[in-house]
C-alpha cells in the first residue's frame, strides 16, 4: 500500500505471519499486492500525505513504521480489534532504547554539537519516534475501547516511561509543543490517570496525575489546571490516603502532611490561575475549595480566598453570605452576624430577601442568648417572605424563632413579658412540629422547652420521640431525659436511664453521664456510693490526660469536668461535717482554676456551714466579683444576710430580686424571700413565695437545662 501511494518500491523488512486483513494483507518484495486495486481508493488525501511525509523524512520505511501507520488507518475505521493486531507486532521492547537514545539526542542544542558532527549513522529519527509513540497511543486507545482497561494503562504508560527516561529532569528547553512527539506525550499524560481510574486502580491513578505535575513537561495552562483538578478532586474524595513518593523529597519540594492538604494546595493554586486570568473561572473549584477546608476547619482562610475573588462571580448578597459561613465556620459568630446584617440593610431593601442569609443569621443568633432578639427578626422576616405557610423554610423558620423567644424569656425582666415569650416560643415550636414531622431536630428543641417551663409529661413524651428517631445516638437527648425525670423526683428511673445512656455512647461521652450517675446516687441519699462513683469519674479523667488523645477544646472540657467533681466531692464532705476531706477537695478544685466563681461559692458554703458568716460573706462577695451575675452567690449571700438580720434584710431582698429576675425558676430563692417576707410581717407573701418554692423544688432537676 505504502508503495503503491509513492508510487516507488522499497525493500521491507522480513514480517512475521499477520492475521488477514485490510491492513494487515501481505505485501510481495516488488511493494505490490495483488489486491490493491480494491483498496487504493479508499484513502483520503490526508492520509497520503502521511506517507509522503514518512518518506521524505526517511527516504525508507522499516516494517515497524508501516505497522504504526496501517494501525493507525484501522483506528480510525473503528476496527480496535484489527488494529491492536497490527499494533502487537510491534516490538516495542526491542525499539525502547533507540527511542530513548533518539529522543535525548534530540535535545541536545546545535550550539553544543561540533562543527561537521552529524547524528548517529543508526539513530532513530524524530518522526519515527513520534510514529511508533502515536502508535502505542493508539494501541492503548484501542485497548480501552475493547474494555481492558488495565491493558491499556500499561501500554499508555510505556510512553511516560520513555519520554521520563530521556528527559529525566522534565523537557529541555528549545523544544517546543508543536511537534508531534510532544503532542503525543501531553495526550499520554492526560489519557493514563484516566485510564488506571476506569480500571479501578486508584492509586496508580493517582500517581500517574503527580507524575504529570511534578516536573516541566510543558503543559499548556487549561491542560495542566485540567490534571491538578482532577488529582486534586481524587486526593479529597477517594477516602483513601495515598502517600507520596520518598524520591519527591529529594526534588526539595515541601511535601504536604495528608491527602487533603495536598488537595486544598492545588485549590488554592487554582484559584491563583483565576485570578491571574490564566485560566477561566470555574464554579466546580471554589466548591471544592469551600468542602476541604470547611473538612480542616480552616473557615477564615476560605474567607480571604472568598473576599480575592474578583466582582461579578458572585451577587453582594451570595458574596455575604458565603463569608459569614466561613466564619461561623471558624466560630467567629459575632462576625458572621455583622456581615448578615448587610443582607437584610438599606442597600437591599429594592431587592428579594435572600432567604438563605435570613435563616443563616436566626441560626447564628439561636446560639447566643445574647443576639436571640435579633434572631427573631431574622426568622420573622423568612416567614413574611414566604407566601405559603405550609412551606418547609417556614417550618424551619418558626422553629428558630421559638428557640430565640425561649432564650429571650430567659432574659426577660418583666413577668408579663417573660409569660408572653414563653408562650409564644411554645407556640412557634408546636407550629414548626406540625410541618416538620420528621425533623428530629425541631422536637427535640420542643422538648428542651417544655423541660425549661416545667411541661414535664410533654417534655418526656418529646424527648423519647426524639431518641426513636435518631435511633438512640443523642448524648444530649439521653441527658434531658434523665434530667426531666429527675425533675419528677423519679430518681432511681433516671439513673436506669443513665446507665443505658453509657451503654448507647463512647468512651468519651460517657463521663458526663459518670457524673449524672453520682449525682443521682447522692440524691438518693447513698454518699458513700457516690463517692465511690466520684473516684471512678477522676481516674477516668487522669487516664484520658495520660493517653493525650484529646484535642485542645476536650482537654479544657476535661478540666472544667474535674474541677465540678472536685467541688461536688466537697458539698458531699461538708454535709457529713467532715471539713478536712472537704478542704482538701475544695483546694484540688481551686489548683485547676482559681478564679472560679463556683470554687469561691463553695468556699462560701463550707464556711457558712461552719458558722462563719463574715467569712463566707467575703468569699460570696469574691465569687460575685468574678461572675456579677452568677445566681447561686446570689442567693447563698442573702441567705447569710438573712440570719445576720437587721439593716442586712433590704440589701438581701435586693439580692434575692434580682437573682429571681435572672432565673425566676430557683427554688432557694423563693424560700429564702418567703423568709424575709415573714420576717417583715408579709404574711400572705411569704406563703405565695413558700408555695412557688415548693411547687419549684418538686419539679426542679438536678442540673439546670441549658
Amino acid at each position: 500500500m505504502l508503495c503503491t501511494c509513492s508510487g516507488e518500491q522499497f525493500q521491507f523488512e522480513e514480517m512475521p505471519p499477520s492475521p488477514e486483513s485490510l491492513a494487515t494483507r501481505d505485501f510481495s518484495l516488488n511493494g505490490l499486492s495483488s489486491r490493491t486495486g480494491d483498496w487504493d481508493s479508499k484513502f483520503d488525501d490526508s492520509q497520503v500525505d502521511d506517507v509522503e511525509s514518512a518518506l521524505k523524512e526517511t527516504l525508507s520505511l522499516n516494517y515497524e513504521e508501516a505497522r504504526a501507520l496501517l494501525g493507525r488507518l484501522e483506528y480510525q475505521r473503528g476496527n480496535f480489534d484489527a488494529a491492536l493486531q497490527v499494533f502487537q507486532a510491534i516490538d516495542v521492547r526491542v525499539l525502547r532504547p533507540r527511542m530513548i537514545r533518539a529522543i535525548a539526542e534530540r535535545s541536545r542544542s546545535r550550539k553544543t554539537r561540533s562543527k561537521g558532527e552529524n547524528l548517529p549513522i543508526n539513530a532513530m529519527s524524530m518522526h519515527s519516534v513520534s510514529l511508533l509513540l502515536e502508535a502505542i497511543l493508539l494501541k492503548s486507545k484501542s485497548l480501552e475501547g475493547l474494555g481492558r482497561a488495565k491493558d491499556a494503562a500499561m501500554e499508555c504508560q510505556t510512553i511516560v516511561d520513555i519520554v521520563e527516561s530521556a528527559w529525566p529532569l522534565g523537557v529541555p528547553e528549545g523544544i517546543g509543543n508543536e511537534c508531534k512527539l510532544m503532542e503525543m506525550f501531553h495526550k499520554a499524560l492526560e489519557l493514563l490517570p484516566r485510564i488506571w481510574m476506569q480500571a479501578g486502580f486508584l492509586e496508580e491513578a493517582i500517581a500517574a496525575y503527580r507524575r504529570a505535575l511534578v516536573k516541566p513537561w510543558n503543559l499548556d495552562s487549561k491542560r495542566c489546571a485540567t490534571l491538578q483538578k482532577d488529582l486534586a478532586v481524587n486526593l479529597l474524595y477517594s477516602g483513601i490516603e495515598v502517600a507520596l513518593p520518598p524520591q519527591y523529597r529529594q526534588l526539595g519540594f515541601s511535601i504536604p502532611a495528608s491527602n487533603i492538604e495536598e488537595a486544598i494546595l492545588l485549590f488554592l493554586i487554582l484559584m491563583r490561575k483565576v485570578a491571574l486570568e490564566e485560566i477561566n473561572w470555574d464554579p466546580d473549584i471554589m466548591n471544592h475549595l469551600m468542602f476541604a477546608l470547611s473538612l480542616s476547619g480552616q473557615g477564615k482562610v476560605l474567607a480571604s480566598h472568598v473576599e480575592q475573588i474578583l466582582p461579578g462571580i458572585y451577587s453582594r448578597v451570595e458574596r455575604w453570605y458565603i463569608l459569614s459561613l466561613c466564619y461561623s465556620a471558624a466560630g467567629m459568630d459575632d462576625d458572621a452576624i455583622n456581615i448578615l446584617r448587610k443582607a437584610v440593610g438599606q442597600s437591599e431593601q429594592k431587592h428579594k430577601p435572600h432567604l438563605p442569609s435570613l435563616l443563616l443569621g436566626a441560626k447564628l443568633c439561636c446560639r447566643n442568648p445574647r443576639n436571640a432578639f435579633e434572631g427573631t427578626k431574622f426568622a420573622l422576616k423568612v416567614i413574611e417572605s414566604v407566601d405559603n405557610k405550609e412551606n418547609h423554610v417556614v417550618g424551619i423558620a418558626s422553629h428558630l424563632l421559638g428557640v430565640c423567644y425561649g432564650y429571650c424569656a430567659r432574659s426577660c425582666i418583666s413577668d408579663l413579658e417573660r409569660q408572653r415569650l414563653q408562650n409564644d416560643a411554645l407556640r412557634s415550636l408546636q407550629y414548626a412540629a406540625t410541618i416538620e414531622k420528621y425533623n428530629p431536630e425541631v422536637i427535640y428543641s420542643l422538648g428542651r422547652e417544655n423541660a425549661i417551663q416545667r411541661n414535664l409529661i410533654a417534655a418526656v413524651e418529646n424527648v423519647t420521640t426524639y431518641l426513636g428517631m435518631v435511633a438512640g445516638s443523642s448524648v444530649n437527648a439521653w441527658k434531658l431525659l434523665a434530667l426531666v425525670v429527675s425533675a419528677e423526683q423519679n430518681f432511681k428511673e433516671a439513673e436506669s436511664i443513665v446507665d443505658l445512656a453509657m451503654d448507647e455512647t463512647a468512651n468519651a461521652e460517657q463521663l458526663d453521664f459518670l457524673r449524672l450517675k453520682a449525682q443521682l446516687i447522692f440524691s438518693q441519699g447513698q454518699s458513700k456510693s457516690a463517692i465511690d462513683t466520684y473516684r471512678i469519674l477522676l481516674a477516668m479523667v487522669h487516664a484520658q490526660k495520660e493517653l493525650h488523645t484529646w484535642t485542645p477544646h476536650e482537654v479544657k472540657e476535661g478540666r472544667n469536668l474535674e474541677m465540678e467533681v472536685w467541688l461536688e466531692l466537697a458539698t458531699i464532705y461538708m454535709k457529713h461535717r467532715s471539713w478536712a476531706d472537704s478542704n482538701i477537695c475544695l483546694e484540688k478544685a481551686k489548683s485547676i482554676n482559681f478564679f472560679s466563681q463556683k470554687s469561691w461559692h463553695v468556699t462560701g458554703l463550707i464556711l457558712e456551714a461552719q458558722s462563719l458568716h463574715q467569712e463566707a460573706l467575703i468569699a460570696f462577695s469574691f465569687s460575685l466579683s468574678i461572675e456579677p451575675d452568677y445566681v447561686p452567690s446570689m442567693v447563698s449571700m442573702a441567705a447569710v444576710l438573712r440570719i445576720l438580720g437587721g439593716k442586712s434584710l433590704s440589701i438581701a431582698r435586693s439580692l434575692l430580686m434580682n437573682a429571681l429576675r435572672l432565673e425566676p425558676t430557683n427554688h432557694d430563692a423563693w424560700l429564702n424571700l418567703g423568709i424575709i417576707s415573714k420576717m417583715e410581717g408579709s404574711i400572705r407573701q411569704a406563703a405565695d413565695c413558700f408555695q412557688a418554692a415548693h411547687e419549684l423544688r418538686q419539679s426542679s432537676p438536678l442540673q439546670n437545662i441549658v
